[in-house]
C-alpha cells in the first residue's frame, strides 16, 4: 500500500519536537482568557451516563450515573492511567505506566502484568476472555500479545521508535481494526501506523503531535494530535476535522482521548497536568472534554472539579448506553 500523509501545521511539528524530549506539559497557572463561557452547554454531570478515568497523580476511575458518581476506585500504585476499557462482564482493563490490571467493579484485582524493570505501558485492549494485547514502551519497544491465565507471551513483534532510550514518550494508544490489524500511534515518530499480526507495515499516516487513534466502524480513522481532531480514510485523505486552535471558546490544551458516538458526535478529552500544576483556578477551571457534533458546534462540555463529583484529570470517556466492548476482536489468529 502506498504510503500517505496528511499535512499539518508547522507548529504541530514544535510540538513534536517537545514530545521527543519528554510528555508536552501546557500550564494552566495563569490565563488570562476564560476556558469557556459562563453558560456551558449541555447536561454537564447529567449528559449521560459514563466511565471516565485520566493521567493523574492518583490512578482514579469512575462510573457516573444520573450526574452522579456511583462507583470508583483507586489503584494503590504511584503510576498514571493512560488507557482504560470497560468490559461486557463490567470489568475494566486499564494500562498504568508500571502495568495493566483488571480489576472487577467489586474492586477486585482479577488480572495484572508488571511493566518490567525500565520499560512503561500506556496502552491495551482484551481479545477474548483469554488474551491481552499492549504496547510495551522500552528499548525496543514490543507489541505484545500475552495470555491471562499464566501471563505466558503468545506474540511479540518489535516496534520502531524515534528515540528507543527515550521511553516515556513512545505510546500511548493502539486499538485493533475489524479486519484484525492493529492502529499504532507513534509519539515520537509523528506518525500513525497500521501493522498486521506479523509486523508488516501497511499504512503510515503523518500526524505530528499524536497521541491517540481509534479505527471507526467506517473503517476510517480518528486521530487525536496536539492542534486537531481528525477524521481520514484509508487514502489518508482528510474528510473531517476538528481545529482546537479555532475553537477558541473552548480551549483544549491538551487532547488525549477521542471517541465517536453512534450519533455522529465526538467526545475529546482535555487533560489536565497535576504535575506542573498544583493549584487550580476555580474562577476559571480547565474543561475535561467537549462533545462537537458534525457541524463542529459544541453541544456539552464536562468540568466537574469540586467535591463530590470531582473526577480530576481526562483521558478517555466511555458513555455506558453505547457499550464500546472490544473483546470481539482478533489479531491475525489470535482470538
Amino acid at each position: 500500500m502506498k504510503i500517505k500523509s496528511i499535512k499539518f501545521s508547522l507548529f504541530a511539528g514544535f510540538i513534536l519536537a517537545t514530545f521527543s524530549v519528554g510528555f508536552y506539559q501546557p500550564s494552566f497557572a495563569q490565563n488570562a482568557k476564560p476556558f469557556a463561557p459562563a453558560a456551558l452547554p449541555g447536561n454537564a454531570l447529567s449528559h449521560f451516563d459514563f466511565f471516565y478515568a485520566g493521567e493523574a497523580k492518583q490512578e482514579n476511575m469512575y462510573i457516573v450515573r444520573n450526574g452522579k458518581i456511583v462507583w470508583s476506585y483507586t489503584h494503590p500504585t504511584s503510576g498514571e492511567i493512560s488507557d482504560a476499557v470497560m468490559l461486557s462482564n463490567g470489568n475494566i482493563l486499564f494500562a498504568h505506566q508500571h502495568g495493566i490490571t483488571e480489576v472487577t467493579q467489586n474492586k477486585k484485582v482479577v488480572w495484572n502484568y508488571d511493566a518490567p524493570e525500565g520499560t512503561e505501558i500506556h496502552t491495551g485492549q482484551p481479545i477474548g476472555k483469554k488474551y491481552v494485547i499492549f504496547v510495551q514502551n522500552s528499548n525496543p519497544a514490543k507489541l505484545i500479545v500475552m495470555k491471562k491465565k499464566d501471563n505466558s507471551i503468545v506474540k511479540e513483534l518489535v516496534l520502531p521508535t524515534a528515540n528507543p532510550a527515550s521511553i516515556h514518550g513512545q505510546f500511548r494508544h493502539a486499538r485493533l481494526t475489524a479486519s484484525g490489524t492493529i492502529l499504532v500511534s507513534h509519539m515520537d515518530m509523528g506518525n500513525v501506523c497500521e501493522y498486521d499480526s506479523n509486523g508488516k507495515l501497511l499504512l503510515t499516516i503523518d500526524a505530528p503531535g499524536v497521541w491517540g487513534a481509534e479505527p471507526l466502524k467506517n473503517g476510517n480513522f480518528l486521530i487525536t494530535t496536539r492542534n486537531n481532531i481528525t477524521e481520514v480514510n484509508r487514502k489518508a485523505e482528510v474528510v473531517w476535522e476538528y481545529s482546537l486552535q479555532a475553537s477558541s471558546d473552548y480551549q483544549i490544551r491538551s487532547p488525549q482521548v477521542s471517541i465517536r458516538l453512534a450519533n455522529g458526535n465526538t467526545i475529546i478529552s482535555n487533560w489536565f497536568n497535576q504535575w506542573s500544576n498544583a493549584v487550580i483556578d476555580n474562577n476559571n477551571q480547565p474543561l475535561q472534554a467537549i462533545e462537537v457534533s458534525p457541524t463542529k458546534k459544541v453541544v456539552w462540555v464536562l468540568r466537574s472539579w469540586n467535591e463530590p463529583t470531582n473526577l480530576g484529570p481526562s483521558t478517555i470517556i466511555v458513555p455506558l448506553d453505547e457499550p464500546r466492548t472490544t473483546e470481539k476482536v482478533f489479531f491475525g489468529d489470535i482470538h
